[in-house]
């Protein structure tokens, strides 16, 4: 069994806020195990029948006595049998500690009273969360069942029949459908990191296949005139001249296609890039809030080239980040033109409401400086045209804002002069940083 099928069983966690673990992920250090075992005991406080009763009850010390054990080692039983659901493959031993655990209650109830009957809805409770619903369909009202069955035999225990009977019900079939929803956050996790997985592969694939593809003729080519031109040298140094020359001259050919190839991969548009969003957000199953059309020419009429470049990879990045570690089920992709204290902005926005944890590089506001190093390389490119990155987190989420300035004669002038001269060689190198969390995605 996978750590992640593992994992869907266990009890019902708060939504990952840095400090509890996730819903279907286990505590990963003790502050999470604290949380966890919180989360869990608070609602031991109904147990506070069974203990009044054994204060002021007014029983012997003996009954005290077996009270207060029985009392412990139910709630330790019911504990470590929440805790341990779901991590065996078998379902016997759960059945077996269930069993133990009516067993246990019933003879508490028998020699203690009517108070003792709630400890039946805890075992209700344990069965629809430790038992697949196939199994919890048929122990929960057995459960049911036995505490009516023992409210008719302890004195006034019908009295309490109808206060206990309905939350024993509701509370245990809740805890089955907790726990499929638990099974389906973790499958869809899984999913998603496949999702991100399978595109980062698609890429360099392609890039495989481009550079095969150009390469493959361009070298075949040159080790045939090479071997030529071996022979012909002893005898025939004007032919083996000119055979060098065609390989010199296929070589910068070969070259050229290289460059213009390892370019167009370097510089996504963003018509593409968002028609690849909408594509990659559906296959994870994050709804997409994109621009109701791609966006027209008068929209990038005046953004150059680098810097449209720049926005496409702040948008590849920074759904990467969305589909790989947020956990979002919403993600929210705005282009708009703006004012700014600098000149007119071309504003790309990607919000998603997901909570990732801290470290992934896309956590902190600020521009990017103290990221990872996917948002420091976003920074850098974005600076080289004279843009700004923004990320940071929001009441609901992860906020990522890239802006470039338009082509006006007034911001023309203060884009640095290093940005518009990088050619190339400046868009091949830019991305490594880029790329240094995790490979583009498709």
């Amino acid at each position: 069994m996978s750590t992640a099928t593992k994992a869907a069983c266990d009890p019902v966690a708060p939504v990952d806020d840095g400090k509890g673990a996730g819903l279907g992920k286990r505590p990963e250090n003790v502050g999470q195990r604290a949380v966890k075992v919180l989360w869990t005991g608070i609602w031991l406080v109904y147990l506070s029948a069974p203990v009044v009763d054994l204060l002021d009850g007014g029983h012997s010390t003996g009954a005290r006595i077996f009270g207060w054990a029985g009392l412990l080692a139910f709630v330790a039983s019911y504990l470590l049998l929440t805790f341990r659901a779901g991590r065996e493959e078998r379902n016997g031993p759960v059945l077996g500690a269930l069993a133990a655990l009516a067993v246990l209650s019933s003879a508490l109830v028998l020699s203690l009273g009517r108070e003792w009957l709630v400890l039946l809805v805890y075992v209700a409770i344990a069965s629809g969360a430790a038992l697949p619903m196939r199994l919890a369909v048929r122990t929960i009202p057995g459960a049911a069942g036995l505490m009516t069955a023992l409210a008719f035999v302890v004195p006034d225990g019908k009295e309490f029949v109808g206060a206990l009977l309905v939350p024993a019900l509701l509370g245990a079939f809740a805890m089955t459908g907790v726990r499929e929803l638990v099974r389906t956050t973790v499958a869809l996790r899984e999913a998603r990191a496949t999702v991100a997985l399978l595109a980062a592969n698609e890429e360099r694939l392609r890039l495989a296949r481009d550079l095969h593809d150009l390469l493959g003729h361009s070298l075949s080519l040159i080790t045939l005139k090479s071997e030529l031109a071996g022979r012909m040298l002893p005898d025939h140094p004007d032919r083996a001249a000119r055979q060098v020359a065609d390989i010199e001259q296929v070589s910068r050919q070969a070259m050229a296609d290289v460059r213009e190839a390892v370019t167009g991969y370097r510089r996504p548009r963003l018509n593409a890039e968002i028609a690849g969003v909408r594509v990659t957000l559906a296959t994870a199953g994050i709804h997409a809030e994109l621009p109701a059309g791609l966006p027209v020419d008068r929209d990038l009429a005046e953004v150059t080239e680098e810097r449209e470049s720049a926005l496409a990879w702040a948008l590849r990045e920074a759904v990467t980040n969305v589909v790989r570690h947020s956990g979002a089920q919403r993600c929210t992709v705005e282009l708009l033109h703006r004012r700014s204290p600098a000149g007119p902005v071309l504003e790309l926005s990607v919000e998603d409401n997901g909570a990732r944890a801290l470290g992934n590089g896309s956590d902190s506001g600020g521009s990017g400086v103290g990221h990872g190093n996917g948002l420091n390389g976003l920074t850098e490119r974005l600076h080289q045209v004279g843009g700004t990155l923004e990320a940071s987190r929001t009441g609901h989420g992860f906020r990522l804002v890239a802006r470039v300035p338009v082509e006006t004669s007034e911001t023309s002038a203060k884009i640095p002069a290093d940005a518009t001269e990088s050619g190339p060689a400046g868009a091949q190198g830019a991305p490594a940083s880029a790329s240094a969390d995790r490979e583009p995605s498709a």
